[in-house]
């Protein structure tokens, strides 16, 4: 059966909210490509993540956040992250902190075998910003099959996992650019693990005018 398609907008928002919230599996755009979404609290929704894109859950998975505020509550947000998330959130950065302690988290979000961090990304896109404010932070990743090109548009998306979404928000084609900057600022000074939308030379300059280290090379 295919999955319910909804323009982008206010009314498809709130269905797609719904839907989160039911444990389904929704895409949206975002300011990249098109990502794939489950609730947080969904009972292995994460694995279902992994599963519709047929990838082993090898690799650790980021929350899309509303605001600082939101990041705050899931990770433990030190200086340089603060610094990081101050200058280029809402965008194309990806911050790896410590979860919080009183936080209970999936395992699966680390990655197997990873110590107890958690990625982090507030998009420059208010659907994403709209659906974590009402549903708590999404567990997303990109909606494409494993090794299979990202899909541009909600048409390549759906002839891609059609089977395996229960929504989809369709806000035109994607933007493209870019991947997020991925930067581990659990580590002193802080290391880019992969380079993307932000330059390691922005980031450094960053941390370098909050009075930190920069970017360890």
């Amino acid at each position: 059966m295919p999955p319910r398609r909804l323009p982008d907008g206010a009314e498809g928002r709130a269905e797609a909210a719904r839907s989160l919230e039911a444990g389904g599996i929704v895409a949206f755009p975002t300011d990249t490509v098109y990502g794939i979404a489950v609730a947080l609290k969904t009972p292995g929704g994460i694995e279902r993540l992994f599963a519709a894109k047929r990838r082993p859950p090898d690799r650790a998975i980021a929350l899309l956040v509303a605001d600082e505020g939101q990041a705050a509550a899931i990770g433990e947000l030190n200086a340089p992250s603060t610094a990081l998330a101050h200058r280029f959130w809402p965008g194309g950065l990806t911050l790896v902190v410590p979860r919080r302690g009183d936080e209970a988290l999936p395992a699966a979000l680390s990655g197997v075998g990873a110590v107890p961090t958690v990625g982090l990304r507030v998009p420059d896109h208010e659907t994403p910003r709209a659906l974590a404010r009402a549903v708590g932070p999404l567990p997303t990743t990109s909606a494409n099959r494993s090794g299979e090109p990202e899909a541009r548009d909600a048409d390549e998306l759906e002839a891609q996992l059609g089977d395996a979404l229960d929504l989809i928000l369709d806000g035109g084609p994607a933007a493209g650019g870019p991947a997020s900057t991925v930067v581990d600022t659990t580590t002193d000074p802080v290391r880019i693990l992969r380079d993307g939308a932000i330059s390691a030379e922005a980031i450094d300059r960053c941390l370098v005018s909050a009075g930190l280290p920069g970017v360890g090379r």
